[in-house]
């Protein structure tokens, strides 16, 4: 790869590839909405000379092929709120599909386990059964026949899939990461499911540098692919978290009821209600297929992740 696009590069996962990839001296275009937030993404990555800024829409297929013209490999971050999935996840994912293929570009999409429903074995590999039982999950779905159907005739893609996340770029937009932003802070924090049940989180530079090194395997495209992350209690999160932060305010775990309850006046938690089946029976992701074919997973210990994450964050 010598020259790419992120799509959605002001977001967690989006920062987070953008400074993967000019950390590997990659000619990248971080593509978004907002010039002020793109500004700040190249003030914060220290004005690389191989990157550049780039406005526009992606939901305009127009925006996209303009922009991408020159590049070997597309990168799709844009996050779609939950409240607004429904109209416009879709829409999203057609007018980026149709970019790609009038260009006949390699394109990467970024997404979640959510397609794959109630897992039914210890750990989900790509070849696990998608029986979605949740809106997001279905519509998830219906994204990844999207992107693989037979109507794209020159667009070559490829998806992976994450779990949960953390890092220095994190947001609100990630459940862990709200949890460690709020104690990077020094405020009353949450924590979504119980504190006792272990679960899985990856840390986001580590999913930048696998999403890169996929990207840049020709024999990684037209197919899935699940990068884990360690697992781990929130029990043991919030004491590291609350240890590198210097202070012990209180972390509230919220629980299936209560989270129900805060979703009839919020959209961000009637989310988190509908998706709760994760934190009572966890989805652990499967690795072999990666360590296979493209090379060792990378899985920073939680020790070194949270605090430069409460570092980075407390900053902000």
């Amino acid at each position: 790869m010598k020259k790419v696009i992120v799509l959605g590069a002001t977001g967690g996962t989006g920062t987070a590839i953008v400074e993967e990839l000019i950390n590997r001296g990659i000619q990248t275009i971080a593509f978004g909405r907002s010039i002020s937030k793109l500004n700040q993404l190249k003030q914060k990555l220290g004005n690389s000379d191989v990157l550049t800024l780039q406005v526009g829409n992606a939901f305009d297929d127009m925006s996209i092929y303009e922009a991408s013209k020159d590049v070997d490999v597309i990168f799709q971050c844009v996050a779609v709120p939950y409240h607004e999935m429904e109209k416009s996840q879709i829409t999203l994912g057609k007018a980026i599909m149709s970019a790609a293929d009038k260009l006949g570009k390699k394109i990467v999409f970024v997404d979640g386990i959510y397609p794959y429903g109630k897992a039914t074995k210890k750990f989900v590999d790509e070849d696990h059964s998608k029986k979605p039982h949740t809106k997001k999950g279905k519509i998830k779905l219906e994204l990844e026949n999207l992107i693989f159907s037979d109507q794209w005739k020159n667009a070559i893609p490829l998806i992976v899939r994450l779990p949960d996340y953390y890092g220095p770029s994190s947001n609100l937009n990630s459940y862990l990461g709200m949890t460690i932003l709020n104690i990077s802070k020094g405020k009353i924090s949450s924590y979504i499911g119980s504190l006792n049940i272990p679960r899985e989180y990856i840390y986001l530079p580590d999913a930048a540098k696998m999403i890169v090194e996929l990207a840049g395997s020709s024999n990684a495209y037209r197919q899935n692919w699940n990068i884990p992350g360690n697992i781990i209690t929130g029990k043991r999160i919030v004491q590291i978290a609350q240890d590198s932060a210097g202070q012990k305010k209180p972390v509230i775990p919220l629980k299936k009821t209560t989270i129900k309850m805060m979703g009839w006046f919020s959209p961000i938690m009637r989310e988190m209600a509908e998706m709760s089946y994760l934190t009572e029976i966890p989805i652990f992701l499967d690795g072999s297929k990666y360590k296979q074919q493209i090379g060792p997973l990378i899985q920073t210990p939680f020790e070194v992740g949270i605090p430069h994450a409460i570092r980075a964050l407390s900053n902000i």
